[in-house]
């Protein structure tokens, strides 16, 4: 019998006791494969505020699935998101303060991380393995190194995993990388992306305050440096912290820099990055990522290029959001809410024919049910931990470009960025005791 099936056999011998669910239908099937309706799925989320619970809520909304326990450093969150997941499936979730003591529960087969950035890789591979199965949010970590780390932990533990870049779901994103690898826009030469968001400059300078009840702030902070409480670095707002995240390009960077990759199927890093910026506006309002910021990636036969200007909510073609894809004949421009061309001139008439305005929309739910399917089929999901590592990395050389004023060059064999030592010291963080940086 193999170690895989060992530890399936081991994971679903018990009845989820407070959840009530029966796993007993699982036992007659091959190892790590669910296959009838009426089994049950048990997944569990670490970090319930936010984006999680709002995958945790699709997952709910697929055949056979159940939400047996919940982890939170706030017993305010955690007890309200029990009581939403009592009123979606009439029952009642384990809750737990410590991720560690929800992984050792066997009746848990699948876990949702929907922790801050920085929260990532522990919880991860602490996940991978106690034999979970695990959708992430993204970006995968919150360094280069981490998600080295998490890439090799999910395929040394033989996990299914999925990044929440839900976009590699989308029907609509789907037909357009179709039609421009169908020469529907000619040679492709460059990608614009661009994200403008309100957020991004984070929120009003507060002063340090007392930690709030029922928060456990110094798990909160976990492997990141010691810290005052403060409101503008919790809730909502950590991500323009570089302790816990790096600001608009990590966040939706991280989608619209995919579908740049995704549309010549790249999985390689970039032969170079530079970036410009800074933080020029807002001093009233708690951010260390940078408000202002223009990024180059050097590609083999074209350019992506990356902009943001947080604090504003406009954009090339009205849009506050979106790509253009420069191609010899055509442009087209997408973003979730749909895709169209802008054919190119030549003598006085149109290179191509324009394609009217296509819908788009929301893939959340398509995303969570193709990693509900992969649990039961064991393939790859639609974004791969490869994909996640490779995008996590574009965003975080951004900013490591512009935090030391570099042209990146990565050297894929070494691990760095050669012999520029300012940035090869932002590729590891170093975690605050006792926390450690896990070995895989």
């Amino acid at each position: 019998m193999s170690t895989t099936r060992r530890r399936f056999l081991a994971d679903t011998t018990k009845l989820v006791a407070a959840t009530g669910f029966s796993l007993s239908p699982l036992l007659s099937y091959p190892a790590n494969k669910i296959t009838a309706v009426s089994d049950k799925i048990v997944i569990a989320l670490i970090g319930c505020r936010n984006m999680g619970f709002g995958d945790l809520q699709n997952a709910l909304k697929q055949p056979g699935v159940v939400c047996g326990a919940l982890c939170d450093i706030d017993s305010e969150v955690l007890a309200r998101r029990a009581a939403d997941v009592l009123k979606i499936q009439g029952k009642a979730p384990l809750q737990y303060t410590d991720y560690r003591k929800l992984l050792d529960n066997k009746d848990i087969n699948a876990v949702i991380i929907g922790t801050p950035d920085h929260w990532h890789c522990l919880t991860f591979i602490a996940a991978c393995e106690a034999g979970k199965d695990i959708y992430v949010e993204k970006p995968l970590a919150n360094s280069i190194a981490e998600c080295d780390l998490m890439v090799k932990a999910a395929r040394k533990y033989n996990r299914v995993v999925q990044i929440g870049q839900q976009q590699r779901s989308g029907v609509h994103w789907k037909n357009a990388m179709d039609y421009m690898n169908a020469g529907k826009i000619g040679d492709l030469r460059k990608v614009n992306i661009w994200g403008n968001f309100n957020y991004g400059i984070g929120a009003l300078k507060a002063p340090d305050e007392a930690v709030p009840r029922g928060v456990d702030f110094n798990t909160w902070l976990g492997p990141a440096p010691q810290r005052s409480f403060n409101k503008t670095r919790f809730h909502g707002n950590w991500r323009m912290f570089w302790d816990y995240g790096g600001g608009l390009v990590t966040d939706w960077g991280v989608h619209l820099i995919d579908m740049a990759l995704w549309v010549k199927g790249i999985t390689q890093t970039p032969l170079a990055v530079t970036a410009t910026g800074g933080n020029f506006s807002y001093p009233d309002h708690a951010h260390e990522t940078f408000d202002t910021m223009n990024v180059s990636y050097q590609m083999k036969d074209y350019v992506i290029n990356w902009e943001h200007t947080a604090g504003t909510e406009t954009g090339p073609y009205e849009k506050s959001y979106g790509l253009a894809f420069k191609g010899n004949d055509a442009t087209l421009v997408i973003n979730r809410d749909g895709w169209e061309t802008f054919p190119e001139m030549q003598n006085g008439n149109t290179k191509v024919t324009a394609m009217p305005k296509q819908s788009g929309g929301e893939n959340h739910e398509p995303h969570m049910r193709n990693f509900i399917e992969c649990i039961s089929s064991r393939k790859d999901p639609a974004c791969t931990i490869e994909n996640g590592r490779l995008v996590a990395m574009y965003a975080h050389m951004a900013n490591i470009a512009l935090r030391t004023n570099s042209r990146l060059e990565w050297n894929e064999t070494d691990k760095n960025f050669g012999n520029n030592a300012a940035a090869n010291a932002l590729i590891t963080p170093v975690y605050r005791k006792p926390w450690v940086l896990p070995v895989v």
